[in-house]
């Protein structure tokens, strides 16, 4: 040992230069420690210098030692403190620390004790920012021990080593910081480009895990029922996760999802195999050994949880728990945008939803493909596996009027089919309570339905009322066959489609009872034509042709030289018989005979006898046709070929009637001067009216110079089943 004081001090304050030139070039905290213990072996020419930094668990870990041959790296660098030794001591009291006779020490560090030979040491504490850090040693394998004085030159090397540890230690956080940031900008950069949820989950855990050094991480939602939804996971090995993205299970017990449930705060398990509960098998299964969690805050709430763990028996180092809880802040701010970015595009693609329904219902469409077109948005847009509409009937069944699936469906049930209602589904919920029904375990369900659906596969669904007028119509059902189940808000986004189904039902009804009673008026008007037509038959022309007779036989009976008495007689007969024609054209008129007697042919074969212009007539009627079409049928001939003998110049017409099993067409074209509109006179008006009101369709053709083409369609079965919406109310 140099016992020149010039010589020690000036090799003093060389070894810290260079100590300081090492912090100053940024090298890495391991070579800092090995460079200082070497210069302090050197400059206090001790068989052995150790630096050990104490840990939180009472022991202490070796981060360098030198010997007489260099450097030491064995494995004995983590070991307990105890016994009385300069370490425990040092660590106790956090002062210098002897021992001149080594035969009395005592505690785990023996055994490295007895490798070097050790006879005496001096040991100091090194203090990092006020906080003891861990210890410096200095030993001795000679019977001579260390000098007095040699801790105070120690203490003064160590301030100054404890210094550039401080700054080693500021580089390195510095270091962490800088790619902590990193890793949230690249976070955020997935997040401003639009990225999905899945995977902006699945980079959080995977940066948090990199960032942490983590063997594992998992990114938890919390969902209502109490439950975590795995979201997010990430391996360090790359190997898959045993519990995959989506797997769900209820909180409670001991355990990282549970504690910061419960604790909205960050917390620490450093051995897992006491942790509890259902989630605790997440773990088992990820194979943890400890673990630490901090709360995901999303818009001052509780959203969810991280957890980094370690399969490899490691203890996070502390103040992980704070490092992660503000990764965790900041991560949560770019789930909320990513979250308003999605909620912006579901809303966005909901309202487009709605347009494309709220276009039919406007456009009157029929309520059974308003129905079929709700179910197929609303699976869509809610990525469900199956969508169906059904109508509460009298009879305490549901019928389907509407369904979509994602897939081709593995039953049997299809548009226009009764199922029972009763027992735990969401179908016969709705019915029973009038509100939304929700039922995320299907397992449990029961009933005709429920049967039903576990056999399409449904883990859960969700069922929405739909409100005709007020009253309970029906329900609209929205089930998953996924393990995840429907999202909390699906009851609410199916409110906005049931409106509009309900009022295109609303519609359909309105529509259907105003066409019921154009009927009924249509019907009742012929009813009473025929009526008429039948009392002027039987009365007035009955009486007439009576009087007429007897007129006849007074007129022959007359004598002779009556002569002016007999012409007057004969001119009033005359008039009779006129009179007597006239009534019957008008009860031609009114309802025509030969209609009523023969059917459509031979009164259409009158209209064209009659008609002033030739006419060629073409009827494929083989049988008798309701009387309100035929009725329809031979006035709408009989106007047009009075309006072409008249108006049209024609120098011919034709006529085609045509009766299938559900229609009967008819046409009527002539050559004439054109022009025709409804709009000219009532007899075109009232005959579309006609035609409309038996569920027909009139469309007229008559461009000028061209002639005219009028064409109706109407239904043959006019006394068919009602229709999807006039079935009798649901039971309130």
């Amino acid at each position: 040992m140099d016992s020149r004081p010039g010589d020690r001090i000036a090799g003093e304050q060389a070894a810290l230069r260079r100590v300081a030139s090492l912090v100053a070039s940024g090298v890495p905290p391991e070579e800092i420690f090995a460079a200082v213990t070497a210069e302090v072996r050197r400059l206090l020419d001790a068989d052995l210098t150790s630096l050990a930094r104490f840990d939180p668990d009472g022991a202490m870990t070796f981060v360098a030692r030198w010997s007489a041959a260099g450097e030491d790296r064995g494995d004995d660098v983590h070991m307990p403190l105890g016994g009385r030794n300069v370490s425990t001591m040092v660590s106790q009291t956090g002062r210098p620390a002897r021992m001149d006779d080594y035969s009395e020490v005592t505690g785990p560090v023996t055994g490295v004790i007895r490798k070097f030979d050790v006879r005496s040491s001096v040991g100091v504490p090194v203090s990092v920012e006020g906080r003891l850090w861990g210890v410096m040693i200095v030993a001795s394998t000679s019977r001579d021990p260390f000098p007095a004085g040699t801790e105070a030159q120690l203490v003064g090397f160590t301030e100054l080593v404890g210094a550039a540890i401080a700054n080693a230690q500021a580089r390195v956080e510095l270091r962490g910081y800088a790619e902590e940031q990193a890793a949230l900008r690249r976070v955020a950069t997935l997040v401003a480009s639009g990225t999905s949820p899945e995977e902006v989950f699945a980079a959080v855990a995977a940066e948090a895990g990199r960032l942490l050094s983590a063997d594992q991480t998992g990114v938890g939602r919390y969902d209502p029922g109490d439950v975590v939804t795995v979201v997010g996971a990430w391996s360090g090995t790359g190997t898959a996760m045993p519990l995959p993205v989506g797997t769900r299970t209820n909180l409670g017990g001991r355990n990282m999802a549970t504690l910061v449930f419960t604790t909205r705060q960050p917390v620490r398990i450093d051995d897992y195999g006491g942790a509890t509960g259902a989630a605790s098998g997440l773990g088992r299964h990820w194979g943890y050994h400890a673990a630490i969690a901090a709360p995901i805050m999303v818009q001052g709430r509780l959203w969810g949880v991280m957890v980094v763990a370690s399969i490899r028996g490691e203890l996070s180092p502390a103040g992980s728990e704070a490092r992660l809880a503000g990764f965790t802040e900041l991560v949560g701010a770019a789930i909320a945008n990513a979250q308003a970015r999605v909620e912006l595009r579901s809303y966005a693609e909901e309202q487009a939803a709605l347009r494309r329904v709220a276009t039919l219902v406007a456009r009157a469409a029929l309520p059974e493909q308003v129905l079929v077109t709700v179910a197929e948005e609303i699976g869509r847009l809610l990525a469900a596996d199956f969508t169906g509409m059904c109508r509460y009937d009298a009879s305490g069944t549901a019928t389907v009027a509407g369904m979509w699936a994602s897939t081709d469906p593995p039953w049997a049930v299809t548009v226009g089919d009764q199922l029972k209602l009763g027992g735990q589904n969401v179908t016969t919920l709705v019915f029973q309570t009038g509100r939304p029904a929700r039922i995320d375990d299907y397992s449990d369900s029961s009933g005709v339905i429920a049967e039903a659906a576990r056999g399409w596969g449904f883990r859960s669904a969700v069922g929405v009322p739909i409100r005709v007028a007020g009253r309970l119509w029906g329900v609209v059902t929205a089930g998953s066959a996924r393990t995840e189940g429907l999202p909390p808000d699906t009851e609410g986004r199916l409110a906005g489609f049931t409106e509009l189904a309900g009022t295109a039902i609303a519609n359909a009804e309105a529509q259907s009872a105003l066409a019921a009673s154009r009927a009924r008026i249509v019907t009742a008007a012929d009813e009473a034509g025929r009526r008429i037509e039948r009392d002027l038959h039987d009365g007035a022309q009955q009486r007439l042709a009576s009087l007429a007779l007897r007129l006849r036989e007074a007129q022959a009976a007359a004598p002779a030289e009556a002569y002016d008495t007999v012409l007057r007689l004969d001119g009033i007969a005359a008039g009779l018989d006129a009179a007597l024609e006239d009534l019957r054209e008008i009860a031609r008129g009114i309802h025509p005979a030969a209609l009523a007697e023969g059917g459509l042919r031979p009164a259409l074969a009158a209209l064209a006898r009659r008609c002033d212009i030739p006419v060629s007539l073409h009827v494929q009627v083989a049988d008798r046709l309701p009387d309100p079409v035929e009725i329809a049928a031979y006035y709408m001939v009989c106007e047009a070929l009075t309006n072409t003998a008249r108006h049209a110049r024609a120098s011919t017409a034709t006529v085609d009637a045509t009766a299938g099993k559900e229609v009967l067409r008819l046409r009527v074209r002539d050559d004439g001067r054109g022009g025709a509109d409804f709009s000219r006179g009532s007899g075109l008006v009232g005959l579309k009216d006609r035609v409309e009101a038996l569920g027909g369709r009139i469309s007229l053709h008559s461009p000028p110079g061209n002639g005219t083409l009028l064409e109706v369609h109407i239904p043959v079965q006019q006394d068919r089943p009602p229709p999807l919406t006039n079935l009798p109310d649901a039971p309130a």
